[in-house]
Order: structure tokens, then C-alpha cells, then sequence
């Protein structure tokens, strides 16, 4: 039977979990780089037992550390991230010149494809390519090099790069969301880049139709149809359907269309979820009730999916990169809060257990589908 592993990156260390097809008892291993902030784990689709970990702390500064027995043991690798050149500065919070910083690993994308193919976004707005599992990184500096790249903000969480989607059907094709300068496409594996941000609109920046300068939460895309993409941003869900070219809003009936986290069901690209949060001052959950929203039909109609989730007195937070899905059958579907706890749907998000409680907060979530 086909088993799932979840990857948790959190405040204070990375905790896997591991269950079988059922996913009703689950192995719980950690604190691994227990005092470690862990940004994100990210496993391999190519190589199930090959686990990525970008690790920081304010001592020490920034590690990626490999797996290659699905995180029992840990190594490692290459920590040389050096930006290419330089385009000019960034501006900062007040308008001012800031020049280009490394800070940390946001987020670790690797490919589906080649074990040893894996992407790094990192904060400042930085794209980074290893071709040998890790050991050595090279930017893409394409993406710095835009002719905008001086107007970019940072969003309250730093000028991060934090979201990268791989399109399985055009390897030269890639999307990329940086906070808070907006989303991106490279039709040529990174050389070049477009910025993909018509049809938003954002109130509090200067031109609320500009080209750039949104603050971009998450995206989300299905493998099966990969033009289409979804989008949560600081307010607001959106909806693309070629490729970011142009975007329209599908916030519909959701509570509030403020939150951080979206995905898709494995087997159906209409199939969306997303976590309302309040607002972008208060960061929990509508009238305390935690609930993930569910829309079947690509956006516009959400049902609230509430059974095993607390419905009162909840003010905890869901972060970007902190829901994910499984592809077995009956698609698994999986969230960290802020309050350090994991909870799982395996069918569909009908119903919710927390699968692990009281671990530090939350900040990332993966699951790697087991043979």
C-alpha cells in the first residue's frame, strides 16, 4: 500500500511524519535542527527518499542540509549563495534605495523530473539553480535584472521570494511570487522574465494597476493543466487561465479574501482550497472558528469545511507555504498553524484530525506521495 510522508519545517526544528495509505497512525520523527528555524522542507518527486532543508538562525546564518533516507539522517550541502552581479538597488520600505541583500532560503522547489535539479528562492527576491543535489548554487539573475527590479518593495516579511512552480508540461516555463513586487514567468528557463500582474489591483501603492509592487501571498497550480494558476494575494483570490497573462478575481463568498495559504486536490484542477484569515493586522481566523475553504468549481462558490476543526477560541495563524496535498487516490490534504498543530483530510477535506499537536509553530508543509 502506498504511504505519505509529511515534511514540517518549523520555528524550532523539521518533523517528518509518516503513515501508510490509510493515513490514520502516523510515525512522528524530530525535532531535527531542534532550535533551527526551518524555513522549508521540500522533498523529491523524482527521488522519494531525497528530502531538501533550508535551515537559518541569527547566529549561525543560513545551511541547506540533504536527506537521502526520507529524513532520518541529514547532511550538509552547499551554502555558498552569492548574488550575481548587481542591477542597482531595491527600494525600501519609505521609498529609499536599499541595496540587495542574502538574508535566508525562503522556499526550495525541486524538480520533478532530476534528483539532483533544485531551485532556491530567497530573500532578496533572489532565484538560485543547483544541478548537483545541493552542493553548489548559481542565480539565475535574470530575475533581479528586470527592468522593474528598482521599483520592488519589501512586504512586511522581508523582499522575499517565496513561491516557485515548474511547468511539467514545458520545461523552460517557470512562475515565480516575490513579496511585494508580484508574480513572474520565464519562458526560457530562467534567462528572461515577464512580470504576470494584469488584472490586479492592490489599494496602498501608488498606481493601484501597476505593473508591479503587489504583495503576492501564494501560488498554486495543477500539474494537469498548468496555464491555470491560482493565486492568493494580500487581499484577494485570483484565478489565471493563460499562464499569467491576465488574472480575475474568485474570492466569491469567502468570509474574507485576506489569507496566505492555497492549493489544489491533487486529481482536480477545479478543485481549490484556501484558509481565510481576517485581516493583514489581525492574523487568525474569522470569529476564532479555523476553516478551510473548498471551491469545486475553480473559484467564485466556497463551502466552509469545518468537521475536526476548532470553532471557537482559534487565533492561530496558517502561513504560505504551510498546506499541501498528497495525489493517492483519495486526496490527502494537509495544514500547519501557528499554534503547532498539523492537521489531515484524507477524503478531500470533508474532515479534519490533527495528526501532531504543540510543536512549534508551523511554517512549512510537504507531503512526498511513498511508493
Amino acid at each position: 500500500m502506498s504511504g505519505v510522508r509529511v515534511l514540517v519545517g518549523t520555528r524550532k526544528g523539521a518533523f517528518v511524519l509518516t503513515s501508510d495509505g490509510k493515513r490514520e497512525q502516523w510515525d512522528i520523527s524530530g525535532p531535527h535542527f531542534a532550535g533551527w528555524e526551518i524555513y522549508h522542507l521540500a522533498g523529491s518527486k523524482a527521488d522519494p527518499d531525497r528530502v531538501f532543508a533550508a535551515q537559518n538562525t541569527s547566529w549561525f546564518g543560513q545551511h541547506i542540509q540533504r536527506s537521502d533516507d526520507g529524513g532520518r539522517t541529514w547532511e550538509p550541502v552547499g551554502n555558498e549563495f552569492t548574488y550575481e552581479g548587481t542591477p542597482g538597488p531595491h527600494q525600501w520600505y519609505d521609498g529609499t534605495p536599499h541595496p540587495w541583500e542574502f538574508a535566508r532560503v525562503w522556499h526550495l522547489e525541486p524538480s520533478p523530473t532530476d534528483p539532483d535539479l533544485v531551485y532556491a528562492g530567497v530573500e532578496d527576491a533572489g532565484l538560485f539553480r543547483s544541478n548537483d543535489g545541493g552542493q553548489s548554487w548559481q542565480e539565475l539573475p535574470g530575475l533581479r535584472g528586470h527592468s522593474t527590479s528598482m521599483s520592488w518593495q519589501p512586504g512586511a516579511g522581508g523582499l522575499c521570494l517565496h513561491t516557485i512552480k515548474l511547468d511539467p508540461s514545458d520545461p523552460e516555463r517557470m512562475f515565480v511570487a516575490v513579496s511585494a513586487a508580484g508574480a513572474f514567468r520565464s519562458d526560457d528557463t530562467g534567462k528572461t522574465w515577464k512580470a504576470i500582474n494584469r488584472g490586479l489591483r492592490s489599494e496602498g501603492i501608488p498606481d493601484p494597476d501597476a505593473e508591479v509592487g503587489h504583495c503576492v501571498h501564494r501560488l498554486a497550480q495543477h500539474p494537469a493543466r498548468p496555464s491555470t494558476l491560482y493565486m492568493q494575494k494580500h487581499w484577494d483570490v485570483m484565478r489565471t487561465d493563460d499562464a499569467g497573462d491576465s488574472w480575475y478575481e474568485i474570492s466569491g463568498d469567502l468570509p474574507t479574501d485576506f489569507g496566505f495559504a492555497i492549493d489544489v486536490h491533487a486529481h482536480d484542477p477545479d478543485t481549490v482550497y484556501v484558509v481565510p484569515i481576517k485581516s493583514d493586522s489581525e492574523h487568525f481566523p474569522p470569529e476564532g472558528r479555523l476553516r478551510v475553504y473548498r471551491s469545486r468549481a475553480g473559484g467564485q462558490e466556497w463551502e466552509p469545511l469545518t468537521k475536526g476543526l476548532p470553532q471557537s477560541n482559534c487565533y492561530v495563524n496558517v502561513l504560505r507555504d504551510a498546506m499541501a496535498v498528497d495525489s493517492l487516490d483519495e486526496c490527502g490534504v494537509y495544514f500547519g498553524t501557528t499554534g503547532g498543530q498539523v492537521y489531515a483530510s484524507a477524503d478531500a477535506g470533508d474532515s479534519w484530525t490533527p495528526i501532531v499537536r504543540d510543536l512549534p509553530a508551523v511554517l512549512s508543509v510537504e507531503v512526498q506521495t511513498l511508493p
